[in-house]
């Protein structure tokens, strides 16, 4: 018999696993009855501080179909879903959030489509953002259009981690052991046939969001610099139009203290100049340090997660 491999990524999240629980049992008895296939519901505690790992390990006594792993302390959500991906054995997998802003009701209709076309990978991406503050739907639509220019990988807008895909596109994304993980790259980079499917956005069913706006900068970032090389050839271009117009510069001034002499007057704009420049040298440090971050990161070879227990040990 066939399986799917449900994987939610949990973080505080006490609040929303029984009723996200309640709706996947929902789907798995009536939308998939008729259908000869087996579930699994595979629960990641990134080090939740809550009460999310006492209720996974009530769920896994209760039923089943439910395992969890629980981290020693929180990784983020992008290690979470990789211990997922890994740990998961159905023939089918998909990635969904306890939030419930990924609706179960479409795994049936992504189901479908990947059984019955071509598909290796059936995803889901956001034509809306109602509900989200203005400014972070603009720098996001932002993000989107800025990512695709200078990167060689396309990533669509309002994409989310949210898909159904074959144990073939899975073990692809396991194979991709890097440290520094940003997923909707990592999926793009993988290729495969993938159809996209479009839904209104869909608020949390329960408690809040865990993705303040840093964080979300910070992911931003993540994204950038593990897809393109393009901030450092623009720290180059700025260091090299600077230098030409350092020379042009120091031309005229040869030719004015030629013609007019040498007055002393000018010395506010003169320090204005060197702040400029100074900020353009650190802004291009900046960049380069960032790659060399996750050069670093790299090549220290730490585990991108350690597990604390799961639901085997409960017996």
């Amino acid at each position: 018999m066939e399986k799917i491999s449900v994987i939610v990524s949990c973080y505080n999240e006490e609040q929303t696993i029984a009723l996200f629980y309640k709706e996947i049992e929902r789907v798995r008895n009536e939308d998939f009855k008729n259908i000869n296939i087996d579930f699994e519901y595979i629960f990641v505690n990134d080090g939740s501080k809550d009460k999310t790992l006492e209720i996974l390990k009530s769920l896994a006594k209760k039923d089943s179909r439910v395992k969890f792993i629980s981290f020693s302390r929180n990784f983020g959500k992008e290690a979470a879903m990789l211990a997922g991906l890994e740990y998961a054995s159905g023939d089918y997998i998909t990635l969904m959030d306890a939030d419930l802003q990924d609706p179960p009701f479409l795994l049936k209709t992504m189901f479908d489509n990947l059984k019955n076309e071509n598909y290796d990978c059936i995803a889901t991406r956001r034509v809306t953002r109602k509900g989200e503050p203005p400014i972070r739907s603009f720098l996001a639509r932002v993000f989107y259009k800025l990512i695709n220019k200078i990167s060689d990988i396309q990533m669509v807008d309002g994409a989310r981690d949210y898909r159904l895909m074959t144990k073939q596109v899975k073990d692809a994304i396991i194979n991709l052991k890097e440290y520094n993980r940003y997923s909707k790259g990592l999926f793009s980079f993988v290729g495969f046939n993938t159809k996209w499917i479009e839904y209104e956005n869909v608020q949390r069913v329960a408690g809040e969001t865990k993705w303040s706006f840093w964080k979300l900068f910070r992911y931003a970032l993540e994204g950038i610099t593990a897809f393109s090389t393009f901030p450092l050839v623009l720290s180059s271009i700025i260091g090299i139009v600077f230098c030409i117009v350092s020379f042009l510069l120091i031309i005229f001034i040869i030719v004015r203290t030629t013609i007019y002499g040498d007055p002393t007057n000018g010395w506010p704009s003169l320090v204005c100049i060197i702040f400029f420049v100074s900020g353009i040298q650190l802004f291009s440090l900046g960049i380069i340090g960032q790659y060399l971050s996750k050069t670093y990161l790299e090549v220290k070879n730490r585990p991108i997660y350690i597990i604390k227990e799961t639901e085997k040990d409960l017996k």
